[in-house]
């Protein structure tokens, strides 16, 4: 349960971008594939060489063709056979791009297809203070949004990236050998290249943080009111829904148009610079053509190479968004993974011989802020086989004391134990297995009702389902259903009342057999005949196992060995159901508060 403070981690949106950080880590989380990166760079270097080569020798044909407009003719055999050598190179430089486009999907798919497998397992590892503290929607937004995100900037920008690099490199080299000159004079524009494309990316980056972080906060309001349509519907806030929307969506547009329009900057600067530098190699050319210190097909070779020079560039400087993008994306999917995880369990866990029931609180404290105690010195023992209601006011701690015996939070002072056994020195699988647990907001996935009964006691026959069904009187409407035991429940449980969904979430936890049962509010859903009806096979499968009930009812737990009253994370008063009644105390005036408004209330 959400305590005092939560909601209170700051989002991503707030924090600067470490470009050049998240770049280098997203590099290394494809070190796996480092053999399939040599590969990628060894097609690049071949399908580069290829294609560089080619105006060299398209220089080579128009001399000849030059040559025989001054002399004695063209011979068109040999520029035939120029012209057909540059057409083989073509097709292998092609060839080689292909293969190179294939080996980079594989890289990415694979790299995403790990980074998922992380996030999931980071999820499992995560404490619940985590999810307490953001919205799902925008935890889940991280997990596929961001990730899917990651693979599209990989896809169109890994091999893309390297070619234009190995091009820089092999067009400058051919430059050179061409005319070092002009090559000069080609170069003398990428420092400003440089320079602009520096300006521009700093500036944009925070934009693509903003954009992807409204892009989380968008899909947590989407979830959270696709997840509440019908208390939406009912509470006339549809308007006040849509107006919240309109306010995600516009911020999410304001901070995508900043970081599209600053980033796309860069591309017709790059444009500009390179026509510039176009007409400099131009002008410059001529002038050694008709000083004859250059052929017309050497000039001609080199504004091509000037020409392959710029376009890689432009091409980087087209994809600075896309990477700017996708790097935003890695931070907040780093982020994810280098959360807090929930303290280790212990290298040497201990276990109970036995489990037989027996659990004590002893001088237990617990808050959820450092400076706000929420329990102080609660001790509590409780007997095998015993049932235990806990009351009280809401938030006075009743929910929290069951998250801490299922160590879904750490005890801040004191210990529980289980059977004699410390349980900060049991394995979490080890507690947990033998209870079971009921909460008053029930969780069904999308499968059969038998599935979903069956969840946590894993392989079982179909007549040990029913009769956890029938134990709990579910079994009566799941047969009314069309298709029984095997109607096929959607992720919200939308095609069976709540009550119904409480009732197989009551038979799940029956099915396991536990040792220890946790119900939390497990009736609250259900009508009062059901409620009789569970309440009588409660009885049954209480005997022999402990039981804590935390119940606003009180109706329902008349008949509980121990009741203990909590106000402000203490225990104020314990005892009998009579008992407590004769005591005149908080029982009471919980008792007589609860029962004279049912009498009061209208019918």
């Amino acid at each position: 349960m959400s305590g005092p403070g939560m909601m209170r981690g700051a989002l991503p949106a707030d924090r600067s971008m470490d470009f050049g950080g998240s770049g280098r880590r997203l590099l290394r989380t494809m070190r796996p594939e480092r053999i399939l990166l040599v590969g990628v760079l060894v097609l690049g270097v071949a399908s580069v060489t290829l294609s560089v080569l080619v105006p060299r020798i398209l220089g080579q044909a128009t001399d000849l063709v030059v040559a025989g407009i001054a002399g004695n003719g063209t011979d068109f055999g040999a520029v035939g056979q120029v012209l057909a050598g540059v057409l083989a190179l073509y097709l292998a430089a092609s060839g080689f791009a292909l293969a190179q486009g294939r080996l980079t999907a594989r890289i990415v798919q694979q790299t995403t297809f790990r980074l998922r497998g992380q996030a999931q397992a980071k999820l499992d590892r995560l404490p619940l203070a985590y999810f307490d503290g953001r919205p799902r929607g925008e935890v889940l937004s991280r997990v596929t949004n961001d990730v899917d995100n990651i693979a599209q900037t990989l896809q169109q920008t890994l091999s893309q990236i390297v070619t234009s690099l190995l091009t820089i490199v092999g067009v400058l080299v051919m430059m050179v050998s061409v005319s070092p000159l002009l090559a000069l004079v080609a170069v003398v524009t990428v420092p400003l290249s440089v320079v602009v494309a520096t300006f521009i990316g700093k500036r944009a980056q925070p934009q693509f943080v903003k954009q992807w972080a409204a892009t989380g906060d968008l899909n947590a309001h989407v979830e959270e009111m696709y997840t509440g349509h019908s208390l939406v519907k009912v509470f006339g806030r549809s308007e006040q829904s849509a107006a919240r929307f309109g306010e995600h969506n516009q911020a999410l547009y304001a901070s995508g148009f900043r970081a599209q329009f600053v980033s796309g900057l860069m591309q017709p600067l790059m444009m500009f610079i390179g026509s510039f530098n176009y007409v400099l190699v131009a002008v410059i050319g001529a002038l050694q053509i008709t000083s004859g210190a250059m052929t017309i097909g050497g000039v001609q070779a080199f504004i091509q190479y000037s020409q392959q020079f710029g376009q890689p560039i432009n091409q980087v400087a087209a994809m600075a968004n896309l990477l700017q993008s996708g790097v935003a994306s890695a931070e907040r999917v780093f982020e994810l993974l280098d959360a807090g995880e929930q303290s280790a369990d212990p290298a040497l866990p201990r276990a109970p011989e036995q489990v037989r029931g027996r659990v004590a609180f002893e001088r237990v404290g617990f808050r959820y802020e450092p400076d706000t105690p929420l329990i102080e010195d609660l001790s509590l023992t409780v007997e095998p086989g015993s049932t235990v209601a806990i009351v009280g006011p809401t938030g006075a701690g009743k929910s929290t004391l069951v998250n801490l015996l299922m160590r879904f939070y750490e005890v801040t002072a004191g210990r529980i134990t289980l059977d004699g056994v410390d349980i900060a020195g049991m394995s979490r699988r080890e507690l947990r297995a033998p209870i079971g647990m009921v909460l008053q907001d029930t969780w069904l996935f999308g499968g059969t009702i038998a599935e979903n009964i069956a969840f946590g006691a894993g392989e079982v026959s179909r007549e040990r389902i029913v009769e956890a069904a029938r134990a709990t009187h579910a079994d009566r409407f799941i047969r009314t259903l069309p298709d029984g035991y095997d109607t096929v429940l959607d992720e919200e449980g939308g095609n069976v009342s709540a009550g119904e969904k409480q009732l197989i979430t009551i038979a799940r936890a029956f099915l396991t057999e536990p040792v220890v049962l946790v119900l939390d509010e497990a009736t609250s859903s259900v009508d009062t005949r059901t409620e009789v009806l569970i309440q009588r096979a409660m009885s049954t499968l209480r005997a022999g196992r402990t039981s804590f009930v935390i119940a606003h009812r009180l109706s329902t737990i008349r008949d509980a060995d121990v009741i203990i009253v909590m106000e402000a994370g203490r225990i104020v008063e314990q005892g009998g159901h009579a008992e407590l009644l004769a005591a005149g105390g908080a029982y009471a005036r919980l008792y007589a508060a609860q029962f004279s408004q049912e009498v009061t209330r209208p019918v």
